[in-house]
C-alpha cells in the first residue's frame, strides 16, 4: 500500500504536460522469437528476424530457451523465465506445446520462425491493426504509463532488457556442433513491473544487471495476451 501511495504521489507531482500534447505515436510491431542454440532448424529464423529488426516499425526480441539443452549443448542465453513466457503464449493461443523456432507477433498471433512468408504476413497485418495505446514516459528510475482502454481482465507491465549487438555463438556439441549461430537483440532480462488497469500508474525500474543493454517496456493483456503498447527511454 505504501509503495502504491508513493507512486500515486509521484504521478501527481508530474508537470501538467507530461501526458498531454501530441497524439501517442503508433507503437512498433513487437516480434518475439523463441529460439535455441541447440535447435537445428533455428538458424534461418534467427537470420530472418535479424533482418526484420532493422525496420524502424518493428521491435524484434530474441528469447533463448533451454528445453533443448539435453540434446548436448546448454544454450548460453537461456533463462527459465523466457520459457515460462513462451508457455503462457502456448496456453493463450491454444497450442499443443512450445516449440522452436517460434515467432509471436504483438502477443496476438504466432507462426513457425522457419516459415518466413507467414511471419512477414503476420507482421504486415499487425502493422495495419487498430491501436489505442496509453502514453509511456520514462523519468529517472521510473516509468509512467498513462490512461487508455485496458485489456479485459487488466494488463501487465513488463520490462525487457536486451543486447542490440549481433551475438556470434560457436556451438561445440549437439545438433549444431561446429556451427556459428548469429543472434540479434538477445533478451538478457525480463521483469514484471506490475499490473495496469487503464489508469495512470508509475513503476520503479530496477538497475540493469550489465552495461550496454537497451530497455523496452511492454504493456499487454495478462497471461500471454495481446501487446497494447511499448515504451523506450529517450536517447
Amino acid at each position: 500500500m505504501r509503495t502504491a501511495a508513493l507512486f500515486s504521489l509521484a504521478l501527481l507531482a508530474l508537470p501538467a504536460p507530461f501526458f498531454a500534447g501530441a497524439a501517442v505515436a503508433r507503437p512498433p510491431v513487437v516480434i518475439e522469437l523463441y529460439t535455441a542454440q541447440g535447435c537445428a532448424s533455428c538458424g534461418e529464423a534467427n537470420a530472418h528476424v535479424a533482418k526484420l529488426a532493422e525496420k524502424p516499425s518493428v521491435l524484434a526480441l530474441t528469447f533463448s530457451v533451454g528445453y533443448w539443452d539435453y540434446l548436448g549443448w546448454a544454450d548460453t542465453f537461456a533463462k527459465p523465465e523466457f520459457a515460462d513466457r513462451q508457455k503462457a503464449y502456448v496456453a493463450k493461443l491454444a497450442l499443443r506445446e512450445p516449440y522452436t523456432p517460434q515467432v509471436v507477433v504483438d502477443g496476438a498471433a504466432q507462426a513457425s520462425g522457419a516459415k518466413a512468408d507467414k511471419v512477414d504476413k503476420l507482421v504486415a497485418d499487425a502493422a495495419k491493426a487498430r491501436r489505442d495505446p496509453p502514453q509511456v514516459r520514462f523519468s529517472g528510475a521510473r516509468v509512467y504509463v498513462g490512461s487508455a482502454h485496458a485489456p479485459k481482465g487488466g494488463g501487465e507491465v513488463w520490462l525487457v532488457r536486451y543486447d542490440p549487438r549481433e551475438q556470434d555463438v560457436t556451438v561445440k556439441s549437439g545438433d549444431n556442433k561446429g556451427q556459428t549461430l548469429v543472434q540479434k537483440n538477445v533478451v538478457r532480462e525480463l521483469t514484471r513491473l506490475g499490473a495496469w488497469r487503464g489508469k495512470p500508474v508509475a513503476y520503479h525500474l530496477p538497475t540493469a544487471s550489465e552495461e550496454g543493454l537497451k530497455s523496452v517496456v511492454l504493456i499487454q493483456a495478462g497471461r500471454g495476451g495481446r501487446i497494447v503498447a511499448t515504451g523506450v527511454p529517450e536517447a
